[in-house]
């Protein structure tokens, strides 16, 4: 039985990083937890970009070891508060790492 990120991070959210970036946090219960998605590779910068339509040069993840969480910034397809922006707050962002399965 696979495991997905969703099931494994104690809570995954999404906000405004500033009207042209987007912040995705994951944090974790436990050391383990949050070693086993740095090693899996499942956070990459291009997976990253293929899951969110953005250039895997523009992803930036940052791991914080003390919190037991990743921070992972990218660019937001539209400009926050434009006119065509759906998500004001960036709040719904993070849907697509619910489903991202982890390696055994």
């Amino acid at each position: 039985m696979t495991t997905t990120l969703g099931e494994l991070a104690d809570l995954i959210r999404a906000k405004n990083a500033g009207p042209f970036w987007i912040t995705l946090d994951l944090f974790f219960r436990t050391q383990e937890d949050y070693e086993r998605v740095l090693r899996s590779g499942v956070l990459d910068a291009h997976h990253i970009g293929s899951l969110f339509r953005v250039g895997p040069e523009s992803v930036r993840t940052f791991a914080l070891p003390t919190l037991r969480t990743i921070k992972i910034s990218f660019p937001r397809q539209e400009v926050g508060r434009g006119i065509t922006d759906r998500d004001m707050h960036a709040g719904q962002q993070h849907v697509p790492l619910l489903a991202v399965e982890l390696p055994d």
